[in-house]
C-alpha cells in the first residue's frame, strides 16, 4: 500500500510534540501554568487563523493540518492534544500525568499510521478504525508507559485508552477528540488501579 506521506508527516508532529511535552515535563522546564498559557495562546492564534493567512503560521499549518479543518479549527489536533497533557497534569500525580501523555504519544499516532497501511480487520467498536492499528497502539503506548508505572499498569492503561480511542464519544452530538480521551482514560486507570490493588 501507498504511504500517504501527509497523514505520516502529522503523526511525527504528534509523536514529536509529545516527547518534547514529556522530555520538558520531566526536567521541571514545563509545568502545568506554562502549558496553560501556551494553550491559551494557540486557541487565540487558532481564531485569529480562521480570518487572516498568517505568515509562518499559516504555512506550518498547511503542513501539518488536514484541509477541512484548516479552515474551521485551525490547529485543533494540538489544542486537544495540549488540552489533554494539561487536563491529566491537573487531575493526576506526575507519574500518572506522564505515563498517559506517553500513551497518547504513541498509542494514538502508531494506532493511526498502522492501521492506516497494515489494517484488515474492521474494529467492532468502530468501522473506520482497524483492530492491528488499535493493538500496535497499545503495545507502544504500553511499552512508553512502562518508563513511568508498574508494567501491569502501563498495559492495562493503554489497552483500556486505546479502546477508548476507537469509539466515537459526542458531546452536544459533537464527537470529543481522542486527543482528550486516551489520557484521560489511561491515567483514571492507573489512579484507579493505585488506589485498589
Amino acid at each position: 500500500m501507498e504511504i500517504n506521506r501527509f497523514e505520516v508527516r502529522r503523526q511525527a508532529f504528534h509523536i514529536c510534540l509529545g516527547l518534547a511535552i514529556i522530555i520538558l515535563l520531566i526536567n521541571n522546564i514545563l509545568n502545568s501554568l506554562i502549558l496553560f498559557i501556551i494553550l491559551i495562546a494557540g486557541i487565540l492564534i487558532s481564531i485569529l487563523s480562521r480570518k487572516f493567512k498568517i505568515p509562518v503560521i499559516y504555512s506550518f499549518l498547511k503542513l501539518f493540518e488536514r484541509k477541512d479543518i484548516l479552515k474551521t479549527f485551525p490547529g485543533k489536533g494540538t489544542i486537544s492534544f495540549l488540552m489533554g497533557c494539561l487536563l491529566v497534569l491537573q487531575l493526576f500525580e506526575k507519574n500518572i500525568a506522564l505515563a498517559s501523555i506517553i500513551i497518547l504519544t504513541f498509542g494514538d499516532s502508531v494506532s493511526h499510521l498502522f492501521g492506516w497501511h497494515f489494517g484488515r480487520k474492521k474494529h467492532p467498536l468502530n468501522c473506520l478504525k482497524s483492530i492491528e492499528g488499535n493493538i500496535a497502539g497499545a503495545i507502544t503506548g504500553f511499552l512508553g508507559a512502562m518508563l513511568f508505572v508498574s508494567p501491569l499498569t502501563a498495559l492495562l492503561a493503554s489497552f483500556g485508552a486505546m479502546t477508548a480511542e476507537a469509539v466515537e464519544l459526542r458531546m452536544n452530538n459533537k464527537i470529543i477528540d481522542d486527543n482528550i480521551i486516551v489520557p484521560l482514560i489511561a491515567g483514571t486507570i492507573i489512579h484507579l488501579m493505585r488506589l485498589y490493588l
